[in-house]
């Protein structure tokens, strides 16, 4: 890639990605799992994705530290309950967790044992331990409940030094919890529906946060935009998936 900004079109609505290698990257539509050729923007399905299933659509996802890709689904009209959470792994797609009304903030620690992800409309975020090819070896626990504070947990992303930064809906900021789940800090965005988080720039510093427009009554220009703001932490490299 030669950093031209580029777009690809695609059949169906998308919300996630994962890289495989320089030229192809792993793309969850609402009803499949597809490798994508940068190049060209030709797509093969990999594996069906609840393409029998009507009722949902694909939402948060991410790569996993052995190679495997974790995507959630929910409903279109987010019923209660309707989404899960899967892992695709060379060439496995295994339904882990059911039961889940908005999946969001997936995402792992820099050691790799351990996954986290949330149910946006429970306010919580869980985790839970991996073995050592990534599959989860015991049930979820509470990692951060927010109930109380009535914050929203959106996508989130895990900074080298184990915190965790989680997008709050409607909250207008990302927040960083430490490894055990406690309140460290907040950066403030100048639009109350920050949805997603992620490290980037040269040396992983700068922390970009997606927002959105969606259910705001008179959206102004600061919504629905993507900021850049100076982290302080330096963050994770994203991981590649194994095909096979």
């Amino acid at each position: 890639m030669d950093g031209a900004r580029r777009h690809w079109d695609f059949a169906d609505p998308v919300s996630a990605a994962g890289i495989v290698d320089a030229d192809r990257i792993i793309v969850a539509s609402s009803r499949a799992l597809s490798l994508v050729d940068l190049r060209d923007g030709a797509a093969q399905i990999l594996v069906p994705l609840e393409a029998d299933n009507l009722v949902t659509r694909s939402n948060d996802g991410r790569a996993d530290p052995q190679g495997g890709f974790w995507i959630g689904t929910m409903g279109l009209n987010a019923e209660p309950g309707a989404g899960s959470i899967w892992r695709f792994h060379r060439g496995e797609l295994r339904r882990l967790f059911p039961d889940i009304t908005i999946t969001n903030a997936i995402c792992f620690s820099p050691e790799g044992d351990l996954a986290h992800f949330a149910d946006t409309d429970r306010s919580t975020i869980w985790q839970v331990r991996l073995d050592r090819d990534g599959w989860p070896a015991g049930d979820p626990q509470v990692f951060i409940d927010l109930n109380a504070k009535g914050l929203n947990p959106d996508g989130a992303v895990i900074d080298a030094q184990g915190g965790l930064w989680s997008a709050q809906w409607g909250a207008g900021r990302v927040a960083r919890y430490d490894r055990q789940g406690r309140f460290d800090r907040a950066i403030d965005l100048p639009a109350p529906h920050v949805s997603c988080p992620a490290f980037g720039g040269a040396d992983l510093t700068t922390l970009f946060a997606t927002t959105a427009r969606q259910g705001l009554d008179d959206p102004r220009d600061t919504d629905g935009c993507t900021y850049a703001v100076p982290a302080g932490f330096t963050g994770q490299r994203e991981h590649r998936v194994i095909l096979g």
